[in-house]
């Protein structure tokens, strides 16, 4: 892709999110295959979409995958519901969905803690109907605050996930300045501060913002960011986002952390659709 061949690649910490990458694999194979690929870390979605407490041999069995291809965990989700899917998130899904993610919440920061992994992310529920939208609202504080709690017990950080109104109509997050409110509401309610934003480029481009407005209103509230193009949600190039330039304004506010590649590969292999990334910069440094 032009413009990736600058500095601009060369500044950045890219990691790749498993759960939407290298999904040709089993789950036990995509850590070794990243490695392949040039990356030496990676990201992931909760992996057992049916279960927020998963056999104990399963846990271990994800933490060797990882450990043994020599790359580093830098994101986890927590218990999510269906995703990829119908759901978007549990925590102010009144009931069943909502104890599911507090059983979660414990399990998520052990098996981060053990990976050194620092940034939990935490994605909202969609709106339920005939639920007061103030009553979800209230439980997701609740279930955020704890999450928030949780992380800070292993010296990480909580992040909140703006999605986009077209694929995600019932999520309620649907603007950076909505993901921001929230973020100071759990900073507020839970006194840590360590509830931060996830850009995700995609969504935002999705929702219409303005991405280099984003960008320097909200990088010191930014905990992570995603990107993939768009249209199509593929890999950078395949659509017309401007993300050489976009990643280069981050780095110039000041945005430091990490990039997290969270794009479909299209019709062939994931080793294959990171061509737009010289391989001298996939891995971190």
């Amino acid at each position: 892709m032009p413009g990736f061949e600058s500095s601009t690649a060369a500044e950045q910490r890219f990691n790749v999110n498993l759960s939407i990458l290298f999904t040709e694999l089993p789950l036990l194979e995509r850590p070794a295959a990243a490695a392949a690929a040039g990356f030496t870390a990676v990201e992931l979605w909760w992996p057992w979409v049916g279960s927020p407490t998963p056999e104990p041999a399963e846990l271990a069995a994800l933490k060797g995958a990882i450990e043994d291809a020599g790359v580093r965990l830098t994101g986890l989700n927590f218990y999510s519901g269906q995703l990829p899917g119908p759901d978007r998130g549990a925590l102010s899904v009144p009931g069943v969905e909502s104890e599911r993610f507090r059983a979660n919440i414990d399990v998520v920061a052990e098996f981060a803690e053990s990976l050194g992994c620092k940034a939990l992310n935490a994605l909202y529920g969609n709106r339920v109907e005939g639920v007061d939208p103030a009553e979800q609202d209230a439980l997701a504080l609740e279930n955020l605050v704890l999450a928030a709690r949780a992380a800070d017990r292993i010296g990480a950080i909580l992040l909140i996930e703006a999605l986009n109104k077209p694929e995600s109509p019932l999520y309620p997050l649907v603007s950076a300045p909505a993901a921001i409110e929230v973020v100071d509401k759990v900073n507020e309610a839970a006194g840590l501060g360590n509830a931060k934003f996830l850009m995700d480029l995609y969504h935002l481009s999705m929702n219409g913002e303005d991405l280099p407005q984003v960008i320097e209103r909200y990088v010191p509230k930014t905990g992570h960011v995603q990107i993939a193009d768009n249209p199509g949600r593929g890999a950078p190039g395949t659509g017309s986002l401007p993300l050489a330039d976009l990643l280069d304004r981050l780095r110039k506010a000041g945005y430091e952390g990490w990039v997290g590649l969270e794009y479909k590969p299209g019709d062939r292999p994931s080793a294959e659709a990171f061509e737009w990334l010289p391989r001298a910069a996939r891995a971190a440094r």
